[in-house]
């Protein structure tokens, strides 16, 4: 069986455990810049499941390898300047934290940011289809944030900063209900 094979069988099994729920969030992914947004990169679906929340991923245009996946406080794409910095997609602010943790923990110990969503992985070809399940979150959670792509992966500490993870890469609103 083929790797696309694989995934496709590791999906559905995925799927399959966490059972799934009839709403479902779809959150447009665009390419981030210091100028703002730019082309679509694809979509982010979010549903309910009995497990917390499978978000599926129909991403395009990435770099091979492990991605920084997260919910971001603000509902904003665009950049943000600090002392002549610019930071693509600054405006979202940071993660989620509404418990106030201030501590990169990931998406499966509840001791830090509500928003460390599990890092998603492009293939050779900068496809990214693989779901993710964020245990601790519900679709409600995202309205009001965005979702961001980071440039490399995360492994989930504050060290190094933020887990290691780059450059916000791409972006998606989800807006209030």
């Amino acid at each position: 069986m083929q790797r696309t094979g694989l995934i496709g069988v590791g999906a559905g099994l995925l799927l399959a455990l966490v059972g799934t729920a009839a709403a479902e969030t779809t959150v447009e992914m665009q390419a981030l810049s210091s100028d703002g947004t730019g082309d679509s990169l694809g979509t982010v679906s979010a549903e309910d499941t009995d497990h917390g929340l499978l978000l599926t991923p129909d991403l395009a245009g990435l770099e091979a390898g492990l991605h920084g996946f997260h919910l971001h406080t603000n509902p904003s794409c665009d950049p943000s300047e600090s002392d002549g910095d610019v930071t693509p997609g600054g405006a979202a602010g940071g993660h989620f934290d509404p418990e106030e943790t201030g501590t990169h923990q990931g998406p499966y110990r509840d001791d830090g940011h509500l928003g460390d969503l599990p890092a998603l992985t492009a293939d050779s070809e900068g496809y990214v289809s693989t779901p993710v399940l964020a245990p601790r979150l519900t679709e409600a959670d995202l309205a009001g944030h965005a979702l961001i792509v980071h440039a490399g992966g995360d492994n989930y500490s504050d060290e190094p900063k933020l887990g290691g993870g780059g450059a916000r890469e791409a972006c998606g609103i989800i807006e209030s209900d």
